[in-house]
This record gives C-alpha cells, sequence and structure tokens, in this order.
C-alpha cells in the first residue's frame, strides 16, 4: 500500500515545549544557550584534534567521532524547534518528520555504540597497556566506527519504513519538540503491535549489548584501579569514571524511559522532559565530562587560542 493510501495525514503539528507564551520565550533562551554551547563545545574538541600531531591516536579519534555525531544529534531536533518558534509554525510534512525520526535515531544508535567503544578503549589503555598498540590498531578503530555507523542506518531505517507503513487518520498533533516514535504510536490508527515488538526486541538488543559492555569495562577498569598504591591516583581515576559513568547513566536512563515502555503508559510531560535530557543535554555535557577535562585537550585548545591571538 503506498504512503497516499495508507495515511490521511499529509503533516504533523509539533505542539513544542508548553503553550504559556512566557514560557515559551524563556525556553527558546534557554534552548538555544544550551544548543550554541554544545556545538560550540564539540567544533572545539574536533579543532584542538585535528591540529595537534600528538592527538592522532585512538582515543581521540573516537572522541572526534563522539563529537561529530553529537553536533548532528542535537542539530536534528533543536534548530527546527526554535525555528517554529520564530517563525510561529508548527507544521512538519509526514517526509520531513519521518526524515528526522531516521537522523535522530541513527545518531541515538551512534552515540550508544561509541560510548561502549570508548569504554572498550579505557578499559584496554588501562588494563592492558603493554599491548594498547597492537590492541588499538587504526584497522580495528576505522572499523569499529565504520560498523557501527552500517548498523546504526540498519536499525533505524527498519523502525522508518515500519513507521512509514502506518496509517494516521485524524488527529496529527504530537505534544513534542520533534517527530518522537512514541507520540507517532499513539496517534496511529493501525495496529502497532509489530513496531512495538521490534522496539522492545531488537532495538533493545542495540541497546543492551553496548550498555553491558560499557559496565563491565569499567568494573574491570575500577578493579584495576582498586591496585594502584598512589591514593591521588585512585581518586583522579575515580573521578573521571564516575563522571563517565554518570553521563552514560544519564544517556541510557532516559532513553530506557523512553522507549522500553509501553506508549500506553507515557505522558506528554515526562516524556519531554525525559527527550530533553538524552538529545540536548547529554550532547552539551559530553565534550567537558570526555574532553575539555582532559590536560592534553586542553593543552591543544591553548596552543590553538595563543597562534589566533599572535596572527591578529
Amino acid at each position: 500500500m503506498s504512503r497516499a493510501n495508507a495515511s490521511s495525514v499529509s503533516e504533523f503539528l509539533l505542539l513544542g515545549l508548553s503553550r504559556q507564551p512566557q514560557q515559551e520565550q524563556l525556553l527558546f533562551a534557554l534552548f538555544l544557550s544550551m544548543y550554541l554551547v554544545a556545538v560550540l563545545g564539540n567544533l572545539l574538541i574536533l579543532l584542538a584534534v585535528s591540529v595537534d600531531p600528538r592527538l592522532h591516536v585512538p582515543m581521540y579519534f573516537f572522541l572526534c567521532s563522539l563529537s561529530l555525531v553529537d553536533i548532528c544529534f542535537t542539530s536534528t531536533t533543536v534548530p527546527k524547534m526554535l525555528a517554529n518558534h520564530v517563525l510561529g509554525t508548527h507544521t512538519i510534512s509526514f517526509a520531513g518528520c519521518l526524515t528526522q525520526m531516521y537522523f535522530l535515531f541513527m545518531f541515538v544508535d551512534m552515540d550508544n555504540f561509541l560510548l561502549a567503544v570508548m569504554a572498550y578503549d579505557r578499559f584496554v589503555a588501562v588494563c592492558h597497556p603493554l599491548h594498547y598498540s597492537a590492541r588499538m590498531t587504526p584497522r580495528l578503530c576505522v572499523l569499529l566506527v565504520g560498523g557501527s555507523w552500517t548498523i546504526a542506518n540498519v536499525d533505524v531505517l527498519l523502525h522508518t519504513l515500519l513507521m512509514a507503513r502506518l496509517s494516521f487518520c485524524a488527529d496529527n498533533a504530537i505534544p513534542h519538540f520533534f517527530c518522537d516514535v512514541t507520540p507517532l504510536l499513539q496517534l496511529s490508527c493501525s495496529d502497532t503491535y509489530i513496531n512495538e515488538m521490534m522496539i522492545f526486541i531488537e532495538a533493545g538488543l542495540i541497546t543492551v549489548a553496548p550498555f553491558v559492555c560499557v559496565l563491565v569495562s569499567y568494573v574491570l577498569i575500577t578493579c584495576a584501579v582498586l591496585r594502584v598504591p598512589s591514593t591521588k591516583g585512585k581518586w583522579k581515576a575515580f573521578s573521571t569514571c564516575g563522571c563517565h559513568l554518570a553521563v552514560v547513566s544519564l544517556f541510557y536512563g532516559t532513553i530506557i524511559f523512553l522507549y522500553f515502555n509501553p506508549s500506553s503508559s507515557h505522558s506528554a510531560d515526562s516524556d519531554i522532559a525525559a527527550a530533553v535530557m538524552f538529545t540536548v543535554v547529554t550532547p552539551m555535557l559530553n565534550p567537558f565530562i570526555y574532553s575539555l577535562r582532559n590536560k592534553d585537550i586542553k593543552g591543544a585548545l591553548g596552543k590553538v587560542m595563543a597562534v589566533s591571538l599572535l596572527a591578529q
């Protein structure tokens, strides 16, 4: 059945975060600020690593990949929301909605995979330092990132095609600031059983496997750190691991809450709050947690700023 026959809805209404004018102004300023911080922070990571040859190692290759994905991730939803506020329009076409959903969840999957890859990289560096160069070869690094892109695209293509087959008969108002799968399933007037089962089974495996990899890696890292005689070294390692795990918990916790509960149990307010956490807050925090606290990154950025000032 073609899309035109399957659905009488040609566009959706994105109701945004709030219907109160005063709150909308405040939320616009807040989200614009967070978006600019997220983009600027991740761009600084890309700049620092690209200009400093000493940072052309696996760890920073993965950090650059995460920064690039986070820029694209937050840019999939926030600019559209900001543009809707400025232009006073809330519509998005059916094709545009599916396209936004496709790219959003592709970047969600990539964040998911890269967090696991980075945890494994740190595990090898801490627990097997003498074999690090032999294990984390450039070919393996490219395969890990390239394989992640491939799996993410195949996964999201499946869910997008399953969504495209649904019928949307009357109500087209999405109580959200982007085209999310849960409110779309709630709006559909056709059977969504297959869609929900695929989210629980196939998407669940793609989410749970990297999450387990992250947890196992950090447990092994913690065991290795406990054997370090220096109290200062232990505190520094635990501080770094604690920050990483806090961001990982925020990312995975909100995703599990949003997408691994029956759609009938969701409320608009709680879904929006959770979505803000992983679409805006996490991409904004990642540069500070993973990179800008790193002395090598700060040193590279200092050199870039010094060269810029001398050039002026």
